[in-house]
């Protein structure tokens, strides 16, 4: 059985953090040697069909109400800034051909992209420019963000949707390219150079330390 007083403590952090955790994140902040991935189970078991629930999204675990009750604060939540059919059609192209180039983007929609579309999934921190592509002009290649899984309630890529599901939803209306697919998020990007290095984030503001002042 998992130590308790782990427990106590991921329960603790979960609670208190202002985003999901990953387990690298929780390890961090526990005493070296304490099994996370067996306390996480313990929690998900014991929050298991209660009002709040523990879940996981982009590889990161995070407190949540229950599915069945999200009625309950429809008239207390903030009215989601929609996003236009050619912004939809963007983002989805991303989601299933990342990495992709502006150009490739163009190439699936059979339309020019703007630049505001683009900016806007930026803006709202669903779509990161990741990498450059290794040909000729060097260009910048865009991919989802954690963000995105965050958004969708979906744990990682391979959550996403079947091809079929999307065009039924009217984000998938083109036709699409022979190896249009789900993308393999462990899979090697062998044309591609990132950006930066992907650091984890982790979030310091909710354990109480004096942070200063501004």
């Amino acid at each position: 059985m998992t130590d308790v007083t782990t427990t106590r403590e991921i329960e603790a952090l979960l609670f208190a953090a202002a985003g999901p955790l990953s387990e690298r994140d929780l390890a961090r902040r526990l005493p070296e040697g304490a099994d996370v991935a067996g306390a996480l189970a313990e929690l998900a078991a014991r929050y298991e069909g209660r009002g709040v629930v523990l879940a996981c999204v982009a590889n990161a675990w995070r407190f949540q109400t229950a599915q069945d009750l999200a009625w309950l604060m429809t008239e207390e939540r903030e009215e989601p800034r929609r996003l236009s059919k050619a912004a939809q059609e963007t983002l989805a192209i991303i989601a299933y051909h990342q990495p992709v180039t502006r150009a490739e983007i163009e190439s699936v929609r059979g339309v020019q992209a703007s630049r505001g579309t683009l900016d806007v999934l930026l803006e709202l921190g669903l779509v990161r420019m990741r990498g450059r592509r290794r040909s000729p002009g060097r260009p910048v290649t865009y991919g989802t963000t954690d963000g995105f899984l965050e958004h969708y309630g979906l744990a990682s890529l391979t959550d996403l949707p079947g091809l079929s599901e999307m065009k039924t939803a009217g984000l998938l209306s083109m036709d699409l390219p022979p190896d249009f697919a789900v993308p393999d998020p462990n899979a090697p990007t062998l044309d591609e150079d990132p950006l930066d290095a992907d650091a984890p984030e982790f979030h310091v503001d909710f354990l109480g330390e004096n942070e200063g002042t501004s």
